[in-house]
This record gives structure tokens, sequence and C-alpha cells, in this order.
């Protein structure tokens, strides 16, 4: 077994009246939310299932189903938490995260570095080791149409 292993995530939410826009653990002011059973954290999601997938641990809803009722409305920087305890117990740390959202608006630039601090935090890392960039889709696709926001993610792993 490798001492290093390498996971990708992606998670895509669609953007609704009503909710908070919550995107690497930190709730970005806009006139939509994303709509899911949880707060619908499409980073953050997509981070989980990139972890899990380098451990070969399934994907977030495996272990966060969203029938069940202890995780609606959850707070996805605990499902993160969570995340990160799995994939300890198979004897993994968090070695870096590279991740990007898609979005037409917000502008999400502005917000990166609270996200790089929060989601460090949550997992237990140096800031440096999370990248978080901000794209659009440049008005083409679901995205350029405003209907959703997706993100992509790519974790790397070490053995303790």
């Amino acid at each position: 077994m490798s001492n290093i292993r390498v996971g990708m995530g992606y998670d895509v939410h669609q953007l609704v009246s009503n909710r908070d826009l919550w995107i690497g653990g930190i709730r970005v002011p806009h006139t939509f939310g994303l709509l899911g059973h949880s707060d619908a954290d499409v980073l953050i999601h997509a981070i989980c299932d990139a972890l899990l997938g380098a451990a070969n641990m399934r994907d977030i809803g495996y272990h966060f189903p969203d029938t069940s009722v202890e995780f609606k409305d959850a707070d996805s920087k605990v499902l993160l938490h969570r995340v990160v305890g799995l994939i300890a117990a198979k004897g993994y740390r968090v070695g870096n995260i590279d991740a990007t959202v898609c979005a037409e608006r917000p502008k999400l630039n502005p917000y990166i570095p609270q996200m790089q601090q929060c989601l460090a935090e949550v997992m237990g890392i140096d800031v440096d080791a999370v990248s978080i960039k901000a794209t659009t889709t440049e008005m083409l696709g679901f995205t350029g149409r405003e209907e959703g926001i997706s993100a992509y993610a790519v974790a790397l792993i070490e053995k303790d």
C-alpha cells in the first residue's frame, strides 16, 4: 500500500431562493443559496469526496446519506471534520487540497482567503496547503445560466 494517495472530488448544487450561500465554510452574501439536504456547501462536499476517494472509502453520500435526519441542514464543516477523522482511522492525514469553484456569480475571489483559513482549521493543516481557485464558465451551461454552482477538488493524503 502506498504512503501517498491522491483523490478527486466533484459536487454540484442548484441555486435557489430563500437559502444562505455557504462555500468553503464561509457564508457568502448573495441573493440565492444552494439547495441540498445539508447546508449544500459545494466546495466542502467536493473536498470530502476527494479525501474519501484517496483513502478508498467511497463517497460523502455513503457516509452522510441525504435520507438521514441526522444530516438535515448539517454544517458541512462538521462533515469535513468527520471525514478527516475517517481517513485518520486508516492512518492517513491530509497533505494538501487543490480546488476550483465554478460560479458565474457572486464573485468569490474576495472570500478565498477566509475559505482557506476556515478549511485549514477544520482539517488541522497549514493554510498554505489549501489552494482554492474561482472561475466562471463564460456564461455557458447551467453554471453560466446561474442555475447552479459546481466545485472540483483534488486531495493528497499521506500515511502517518
